[in-house]
């Protein structure tokens, strides 16, 4: 830390928070960038499918040639884990990706306030939730921001950043060099529920599942007709899928209650997948099967 407090680069060590999908990811991302990671899980057996995911993704990474065959258990060796958030003493820089309940992030921002050094940056991977209200948790709001990662994070390239009104140009300025360092860019844009991207997919994949439920069309042509028709890269419920159709229901119900807004509801054929367990390309089956 800086002696006037301000943040540090995060040239040394970066703190995730949860060992979820994302949280893997990111950590992988991390340490092929350089970085000390230090991951906090308190489920052991969350933590050890994690190990194994980041391993898996490191392979792959050599494989795509974005790691050097022989640079792989370097990149392992610089993931350290741990149990409790005291681990975060010495970070410059935490990403928080726990679980999409705002309850839980806000007790989580509290405790990273009073566990990390003063200088450093908190990020929450929130999906909707507004980010000044888990600043409010904190005694640093001007180092307080969201970084919404898209899934899988070691592949994509472009991160939407979400700055409060109290959110500092100097804290920007040090989210920016971390991305860079990861291959990555950031692009800005202002807090509200669902920020940018989320406010608008949700929609959509709220939509296109309702037509699917009504009949209008298979998933498989739904997708079609965006990836053919408008150039996306992946149809909505694909993206769904991908996402976790759990992960977009949680998100639902955020942006439901913070908006007020009835259309951010899940329609019958997004809820009864949800009921069944069925979440996606994580459980082999969503909206399109992946056995």
């Amino acid at each position: 830390m800086t002696a006037d407090n301000r943040p540090l680069d995060a040239a040394e060590r970066v703190g995730v928070v949860g060992a979820g999908t994302m949280g893997s990811g990111v950590a992988q991302s991390l340490a092929q960038a350089g970085y000390e990671v230090v991951v906090v899980e308190p489920d052991p057996a969350a933590a050890e499918r994690a190990r194994a995911a980041i391993k898996d993704g490191v392979r792959l990474a050599a494989l795509l040639g974005r790691v050097e065959r022989g640079a792989a258990v370097g990149v392992l060796g610089r993931v350290r884990w741990a149990q409790e958030l005291s681990a975060l003493d010495d970070v410059g820089f935490v990403v928080e990706c726990a679980t999409e309940r705002q309850d839980l992030k806000e007790k989580l921002f509290a405790e990273l306030d009073r566990v990390t050094p003063p200088g450093a940056v908190l990020a929450s991977l929130t999906s909707a939730i507004p980010i000044a209200g888990l600043a409010a948790r904190t005694d640093r709001p001007d180092r307080v921001l969201g970084l919404h990662i898209m899934n899988p994070a070691p592949l994509k390239e472009t991160v939407e950043v979400v700055r409060t009104p109290e959110t500092s140009d100097d804290t920007l300025a040090v989210t920016a060099r971390l991305l860079e360092r990861m291959g990555k860019r950031q692009l800005v844009v202002l807090d509200g529920p669902g920020f940018v991207i989320n406010r608008v997919l949700m929609l959509t994949i709220v939509e296109a599942a309702a037509a699917m439920g009504e009949g209008k069309a298979d998933a498989t042509t739904t997708d079609a007709l965006f990836e053919q028709c408008l150039g996306h890269q992946m149809g909505p419920l694909r993206t769904a899928d991908l996402i976790g159709l759990d992960n977009v229901d949680d998100t639902l119900t955020v942006l439901r209650a913070h908006t007020g807004d009835s259309r951010y509801t899940a329609p019958p054929a997004l809820r009864e997948l949800v009921d069944a367990g069925h979440f996606g390309r994580k459980t082999g089956k969503g909206f399109h099967d992946y056995a």
